[in-house]
């Protein structure tokens, strides 16, 4: 049971739909309206949704250690060369492109309204296998022809709570770990394979920050997944109608039939 769809609020459709385009090669399916897009991810969809509510009014930060949302994820190939066209045309970059842990290169950039984006290269080499098969699943995959969806990523007080209720309530799988042993933070990665997608489940031994998510204002608002609906987290309620759920850590995502 995969992500099926990443809500992003923007102040500008066309804007941001030129820069998907542009940088990521995500194509729109349909018509897209000042209101509304929806760009093809190809393992999801990306959802562009207007807002009049801009980057300055957001409470998320680019901190490890707030909870909830942290990134956006694409697999590609050729990332030097994608990151080169992206500084070229001034985009703003949060980290410059490294060989990191897992034996993956990675970059992370912003789009127009500040939310997080990261474009990873390579197979990653799990510290720990949890599960062979969803790991040999996500390599049947391969290199892709085009940018694809690979993951949202959040921080969490609990991995294992975490685990426990997107495997239940979603159908993931924990199929491996990413140490970094040199971070004093206490700081490791889980992976929660869902079809073809994956929920990175970021932890840290120190203490967190908290955030309510937004569902009005310009950046991330929420993911969309398969599976059945929560009966004990709070709700929020999107500008259009959509009920959204919220996790212990304050991720935001709708389910089935309410998405």
């Amino acid at each position: 049971m995969p992500i099926k769809n990443v809500v992003v609020n923007c102040t500008d459709v066309q804007r941001s739909v030129e820069y998907y385009a542009k940088f990521l090669e995500l194509p729109v399916i349909g018509e897209p309206t000042p209101e509304r897009a929806v760009l093809d991810a190809v393992t999801a969809t990306v959802e562009l949704r207007a807002v009049g509510n801009g980057r300055e009014r957001s409470t998320w930060v680019g901190d490890d250690l707030q909870k909830g949302f942290r990134h956006i994820g694409f697999k590609v190939d050729r990332l030097d060369e994608r990151a080169a066209v992206l500084k070229a045309a001034g985009v703003e970059f949060k980290l410059d492109p490294l060989d990191a842990e897992g034996a993956v290169r990675i970059c992370f950039f912003f789009d127009p309204d500040g939310t997080l984006l990261e474009m990873i290269q390579g197979d990653l080499q799990y510290a720990a296998v949890l599960d062979e098969d969803g790991v040999a699943r996500e390599r049947a995959l391969g290199v892709p022809q085009r940018p694809r969806f690979d993951h949202v990523a959040v921080t969490v007080d609990d991995r294992e709570r975490t685990s426990r209720y997107y495997a239940e309530h979603h159908g993931f799988s924990f199929i491996g770990t990413i140490e970094q042993p040199h971070d004093r933070r206490g700081f490791s990665i889980g992976y929660l394979k869902g079809g073809d997608t994956v929920l990175e489940v970021f932890t840290y031994e120190v203490e967190k920050s908290s955030r309510a998510p937004q569902l009005d204002v310009a950046g991330f608002a929420y993911a969309e997944l398969e599976g059945t609906p929560p009966t004990d987290f709070g709700t929020l309620v999107s500008p259009d109608g959509t009920t959204a759920y919220v996790d212990p850590d304050g991720f935001a995502f709708a389910v089935g039939s309410d998405a």
